[in-house]
C-alpha cells in the first residue's frame, strides 16, 4: 500500500529499509524527547522492522517509510499504530524523521496524510498523538496533520509526561473516556 502527496511518496517498509530505521533511531537527535526509542545496535533495528512488519500483517496498516518523488533515500517514517489510552483502543499518529529532513515540512506533509488515511478507513478508532510538552516541533506536526490538543487526555508515557492531541471526525462515535466534542480541546499550538 502506497500514499502519495505533492512531494512524498508513503509506502510499507521492507527489509530493505532495516539500515535507515536503524540510522534515524541511533541519531540522538531524533529520539531526544523519546530516549526509549534510541537503538544503539543494529540488531534492535532489525527488531523494530519485524514489530512494524508484523503489525501490517496483522492489522493492514502500520508505519510508512517516507521519501521524496522519485528518490530512494528514506527521509523518516511515519504511521499509525493501535494501542488503548485510558482503557479505550486508539490509533497512535507516529512520525521520526531524519535529521537532514528537519524543517521542510515533510513531518507534516506525511501525518496530515497518514491521518486522512486513518479517518476513511479506520473511522471508528480515534487518532491521536503523544507529545512531550518541550517538543515544539512534533506539537506544530500533529496540528498540522489535523489534531488539537486535548489536555484532558493527558497521561504519563513510556519517557515522560505526554500531551495528547486527537483528530477531530464528524462521523465518529461518541463513547468511551475519549470524547470528541469536549470543550477542554485546544486548537492552538500552546505556548511553552
Amino acid at each position: 500500500m502506497e500514499l502519495q502527496t505533492a512531494r512524498l511518496l508513503l509506502r510499507r517498509p521492507t527489509a530493505g529499509d532495516v539500515d535507515a530505521i536503524f540510522a534515524v533511531h541511533r541519531d540522538p537527535e531524533t529520539c531526544t524527547h523519546n530516549p526509549s526509542d534510541a537503538l544503539a545496535r543494529f540488531e534492535k533495528a532489525e527488531a523494530l522492522y519485524q514489530r512494524w512488519d508484523d503489525q501490517w500483517q496483522q492489522y493492514g496498516y502500520g508505519y510508512w517509510v517516507v521519501r521524496r518523488h522519485g528518490s530512494a533515500q528514506q527521509l523518516g517514517f511515519c504511521g499509525i499504530k493501535l494501542m488503548e489510552l485510558h482503557g479505550d483502543p486508539v490509533l497512535n499518529l507516529f512520525y521520526r524523521f531524519a535529521t537532514s529532513a528537519w524543517g521542510q515540512g515533510f513531518a507534516g506533509e506525511a501525518a496530515a496524510t497518514v491521518a486522512t488515511w486513518a479517518s476513511r478507513h479506520l473511522p471508528d478508532l480515534p487518532l491521536i498523538a503523544r507529545v512531550r510538552p518541550a517538543n515544539v516541533a512534533s506539537q506544530r506536526v500533529a496540528i498540522r496533520a489535523g489534531l488539537s490538543r486535548a489536555q484532558h487526555l493527558d497521561t504519563e508515557g513510556y519517557d515522560g509526561f505526554d500531551w495528547i492531541y486527537i483528530a477531530q471526525h464528524a462521523n465518529r462515535p461518541q463513547t468511551g473516556a475519549i470524547t470528541h466534542q469536549d470543550s477542554e480541546i485546544q486548537k492552538e499550538l500552546p505556548s511553552c
